[in-house]
């Protein structure tokens, strides 16, 4: 086992640091003429995201990645505590916020934040430190593995079901879901709870309208070009434009409150007209190479705990962009994930940060190869 003094896996973090500093750079020009619309300043949504989300979050980062990633182990149990009393606290009057008809924000004083994001991490702690205590043969038992792995999984999927948020809770149930086969679930189990999710997904959309009013945009996204088929037909018009190489970067023409959430889940699609399909690509190989390396650092972990954390983590933010790039480009139904360490927002930034932190830690104690 290496020992703890070892430094931070070099190329993990520089990939870190460039997708990061990608990000605001985007971030920069998507967002400029919606500050402006906003609250005056072109540079509102840049200065958010760097004083209360990248400055924050890289000072956690840093703290995180030089404490051993062990010691959050024993606080398995506090950190699904922590989980369910965060999604809890969106119900607490004059605690938990509406925007649009969704419970998903939290305000404490001057703080507010969305607890989903930070469930990201913290139940990936409880079900990496629950399956390591487990061991291989036990979760692939039903008592001891499959039922309680459900109880504590559907207790957080009803929990963000109501709020409602179906976006986060697919990341997080596919983020645990793929730590639990990597912890020996059998293939079959692995199956049938994926087809059950599919199943689930496809009960909400047949059983709550504004679902269903996504999904058959989705479909036919033609039918309904000014209501719920804007956004989507909007990023199209916004990627389609780029071309090849794109109409160079801050030339964006949808950012002109064309197109809604641009800011947000939909800063892929500047991305695609400014920079077009050449450096568009080069970004995705990026971050898959960054992803890649987050698998790495978890499958050379010197304990299970270690392994299933990191590869919790890493399905994480590959889930989270994958869903991102998939809503914008049509590919499937508007999910309103944000495209990890891209788009503006506070609370993810710092729980993306976390989560690198935690894995920055594990790479001080795993042997990845160069």
């Amino acid at each position: 086992m290496r020992g703890g003094n070892q430094p931070i896996d070099r190329i993990f973090l520089i990939l870190f640091g460039v997708i990061i500093l990608f990000g605001l750079i985007m971030l920069l020009s998507a967002s400029g003429p919606l500050g402006i619309q906003k609250f005056g300043d072109s540079w509102f949504f840049f200065k958010h995201q760097l004083t209360r989300g990248i400055i924050p979050g890289a000072f956690i980062f840093f703290i995180l990645s030089y404490i051993d990633y062990r010691k959050w182990k024993p606080f398995a149990l506090v950190a699904l505590i922590v989980s369910i009393v965060l999604l809890l606290l969106v119900y607490v009057p004059g605690i938990g916020l509406r925007f649009g008809g969704a419970g998903r924000w939290v305000s404490i004083g001057p703080i507010a934040f969305q607890p989903s994001e930070f469930v990201k991490v913290t139940f990936l702690i409880y079900v990496a430190a629950w399956l390591a205590a487990k061991h291989e043969h036990k979760a692939k038992t039903l008592y001891e593995g499959l039922f309680p792995f459900l109880a504590a999984l559907g207790l957080v999927m009803f929990l963000l079901i109501k709020q409602p948020n179906t976006g986060s809770m697919s990341v997080i149930v596919g983020s645990a879901l793929l730590t639990y086969f990597v912890a020996g679930a059998p293939i079959v189990w692995f199956a049938f709870l994926g087809i059950g999710v599919v199943g689930l997904v496809a009960l909400l959309i047949k059983l709550t309208p504004y679902r269903a009013a996504r999904f058959m945009t989705f479909l036919h996204p033609e039918l309904d070009p000014m209501g719920q088929g804007y956004q989507i037909n909007q990023a199209l018009l916004a990627i389609g434009s780029g071309g090849p190489f794109g109409l160079g970067y801050g030339h964006s023409r949808q950012k002109y409150l064309y197109l809604p959430e641009v800011a947000g889940d939909s800063v892929f699609a500047v991305i695609g007209e400014e920079l077009g399909f050449v450096l568009t690509v080069g970004f995705l190989c990026l971050f898959a190479w960054f992803v890649y390396r987050c698998f790495s650092i978890a499958r050379q972990a010197p304990d299970e705990f270690g392994r299933f954390l990191g590869t919790g983590i890493a399905s994480w933010f590959a889930i989270q962009t994958i869903f991102n790039i998939a809503s914008m480009t049509a590919l499937m139904p508007i999910t309103g994930v944000t495209l990890p360490f891209v788009s503006y927002g506070s609370s993810a930034m710092v729980s993306l940060c976390i989560g690198a932190g935690l894995l920055a830690s594990i790479s001080r104690y795993s042997k990845v190869s160069v």
